[in-house]
């Protein structure tokens, strides 16, 4: 199922070279530059690996250390494309922010986790009350914690929450500024591997694993920038087709690129529920993300119930 989605994906791909065959001209793309953002160890990374050769288009990359700071940048107009979580538009809808959600790639959900202390007594969520938690605000890790928490009968109220970037809040657990944190990403690994940290719940069960494609509005509505973006994104996906068929030459170009234990890429591939795979924008993904929304607005954190319908765009054909 898996090879048969990606070979009809690619086949979209293929499409603008099709068309001289039927008599219909190629778009040409040369004139088009899309900015793209990205984050160190992403998949542009792999590219020479995985075989894909430069576009017909010039791309130019911005790194970003979480989605909300790209989505910032789609909003103000400097980015065309970036990948993020389900949770960073929906604090753009109040303001109206010129961004579409274009895709879908599901994927892993125990890169998401709760993780306590090496010695830690913890050994349930509910056992958290009174404690000091980090989260990384605006992200999948502060969903993830409110649903957790939610489930137990807890809110916010009842432990001590503390907003914290990913590098602030390694250091934090480190040195025992935290009795447990909500991460994502490499850092549970390198938790579990520097100081001996315990991963105590997994996104397994609470996380959709849907991560979201956004496009900057106009550049949707710009036909050449469409055509590259279709483009760019199938590019993507094949490269991390090519990742989960090679972990050992992904872990080792990771840990140069990084700067990290080898180990950390292979203990964090080991861990993985599943593979990614791109998805269309269907009904499903919608009501993914309405129910973040839902979350978020019953917690406080949002003034307002939002409907996210109109965040997503169906113009894009994946499939």
């Amino acid at each position: 199922m898996q090879r048969r989605r990606f070979l009809q994906w690619a086949g979209v791909a293929g499409l603008a070279a099709g068309l001289p065959r039927l008599g219909l001209a190629a778009p040409d793309l040369a004139g088009v530059t899309l900015n793209v953002a990205t984050y160190k160890g992403a998949a542009p990374t792999f590219f020479p690996e995985a075989g894909i050769g430069a576009a017909p288009y010039r791309v130019k990359y911005a790194e970003f250390t979480g989605g909300n700071l790209s989505f910032e940048a789609l909003v103000s107009g400097t980015l065309d494309l970036s990948p993020m979580s389900e949770i960073p538009p929906i604090f753009g809808i109040k303001n109206h922010a010129p961004v579409k959600l274009i895709a879908v790639l599901t994927g892993d959900v125990n890169n998401q986790a709760f993780v306590v202390p090496k010695g830690s007594a913890v050994q349930s969520v509910a056992q958290l009350k009174g404690l000091r938690v980090g989260y990384i605000r605006s992200t999948s890790s502060h969903y993830f914690l409110l649903k957790a928490l939610k489930e137990q009968g807890l809110s916010f109220a009842d432990i001590v929450p503390m907003a914290l970037t990913p590098q602030d809040g390694f250091a934090a657990l480190q040195n025992g500024a935290l009795d447990a944190w909500v991460t994502f990403g490499y850092f549970i690994q390198l938790a579990e591997l520097r100081s001996g940290a315990r991963v105590l719940k997994t996104g397994q069960g609470y996380l959709s694993g849907n991560y979201v494609i956004a496009a900057n509005q106009a550049s949707i509505a710009d036909p050449l920038k469409h055509a590259a973006i279709t483009d760019y994104v199938l590019r993507e996906y094949r490269a991390w087709q090519w990742i989960a068929a090679h972990p050992e030459e992904w872990a080792s170009k990771s840990a140069k690129v990084l700067g990290m234990p080898r180990e950390v890429f292979l203990a964090q591939y080991r861990a993985q529920s599943g593979p990614r795979l791109l998805q269309p924008v269907d009904d499903a993904a919608i009501a993914s993300q309405q129910d973040v929304a839902d979350l978020f607005f019953e917690a406080g954190v949002l003034p307002n119930k939002l409907d996210v319908s109109g965040l997503w765009d169906r113009s894009f054909r994946w499939g």
